[in-house]
C-alpha cells in the first residue's frame, strides 16, 4: 500500500473516534510496516489536519500510550461560526411571545450542532471529564457531538423516571424558564460515585435546570467540572450558578418591534 494511502486510512480512522486512543502497533499491524514508517506517516497526517483547523493528532509514549485525534476549532472559525449563529437566531419568525423563541431547527441541525460542540470540546477537553451529561430533550443533540468529540459517555438526566431506566434518584428544582418547580431524575447505574462530569445544555435562563443537574450528580458524589451553553439570556442577571461557557448571549425579545438581540461571547476561550 502507498503511503498516501495508508495516511488516508490513518486520517480516516482517527476522526471517526474523535479522543479514542489507538496503540501504535494497531496500524503497524493493520499496515505491516515498521513503527518508524507509521511514525512518519502520522506526522504528515497531523500536518495535514492541523492545516485544516479542525484538530490535530496527539502522541502519548508509554506502555499505556498510542495516537488520537483531538477535536478542536480556531478563533476565526468560531467568530465566523458566531456571526452564523446570530443571524440565524436573529429571525422576528422566531418569536413565540412571552420572551421564549423557537430554536428547535438549530438545535436539530446536525451542521451546527457539530460545529458547536468543537467549541466546547476544545474548551473542556483538559478537564478530566468522565461523562457528558444535560437534561431531556433539546440539549441532547448538542451533548451528544460534545460527548462523541471527547470520547466520553452520554448520561442523560429525566424529566420523568422510565421503567426502562430501572431504580432512580430524582430531585425537585426550580426552573425560571417555566416559572414553576419541575422535577428530574437519573438512573443510578447511569454514573459512578466520585467521578467528573461536563455539562452541556441548549439554553439557559435563570440557570435552575443546570443548577439542578449540578445537585442530581452531587446525589452520586459526581462533581461538575465544566459546563457548556448554547444560548444563555441575558435576564434575569443573576444566575443559579457562575461558571459557565456561552456561545452567544440573548439580550432584549421585542415581540411589538419584531426584533431579537443577541450577542457573541468575545472570551469563549
Amino acid at each position: 500500500m502507498k503511503r498516501t494511502e495508508r495516511i488516508g486510512i490513518i486520517v480516516k480512522t482517527l476522526t471517526d473516534s474523535p479522543g479514542k486512543l489507538y496503540p501504535l502497533h494497531y496500524f503497524c499491524e493493520l499496515f505491516d510496516v515498521a513503527k518508524s514508517s507509521i511514525s512518519e506517516d502520522l506526522s504528515l497526517a497531523d500536518s495535514s489536519i492541523r492545516s485544516t483547523g479542525t484538530g490535530y493528532i496527539e502522541t502519548i509514549s508509554g506502555a499505556k500510550g498510542g495516537v488520537r485525534f483531538m477535536s478542536s476549532i480556531t478563533a476565526e472559525a468560531v467568530e465566523a461560526l458566531q456571526a452564523e449563529f446570530c443571524e440565524r437566531l436573529r429571525d422576528s419568525s422566531r418569536i413565540l411571545g412571552g420572551g421564549f423563541l423557537y430554536t428547535s431547527d438549530l438545535m436539530f441541525d446536525t451542521a451546527l450542532v457539530s460545529k458547536l460542540a468543537s467549541i466546547f470540546a476544545r474548551k473542556f477537553r483538559d478537564s478530566g471529564a468522565d461523562y457528558v451529561a444535560t437534561v431531556e430533550t433539546k440539549g441532547i443533540p448538542l451533548a451528544t457531538m460534545v460527548a462523541h468529540q471527547l470520547d466520553l459517555p452520554l448520561v442523560i438526566i429525566r424529566r420523568e423516571a422510565k421503567v426502562s431506566e430501572g431504580s432512580t434518584v430524582s430531585i425537585n428544582y426550580f426552573s425560571g424558564s417555566y416559572d414553576r418547580v419541575q422535577k428530574m431524575s437519573i438512573s443510578k447505574r447511569a454514573v459512578v460515585p466520585g467521578s467528573k462530569a461536563l455539562v452541556i445544555d441548549d439554553f439557559m435562563r435563570g440557570g435552575g435546570s443546570t443548577k439542578g443537574i449540578s445537585d442530581i450528580l452531587a446525589e452520586f458524589d459526581v462533581s461538575v467540572v465544566g459546563v457548556g451553553i448554547a444560548i444563555v439570556s441575558l435576564e434575569p442577571e443573576k444566575k443559579r450558578l457562575t461558571d459557565y461557557t456561552a456561545v452567544l448571549y440573548l439580550g432584549d425579545v421585542d415581540e411589538e418591534n419584531h426584533t431579537i438581540q443577541v450577542f457573541p461571547n468575545e472570551h469563549i476561550f
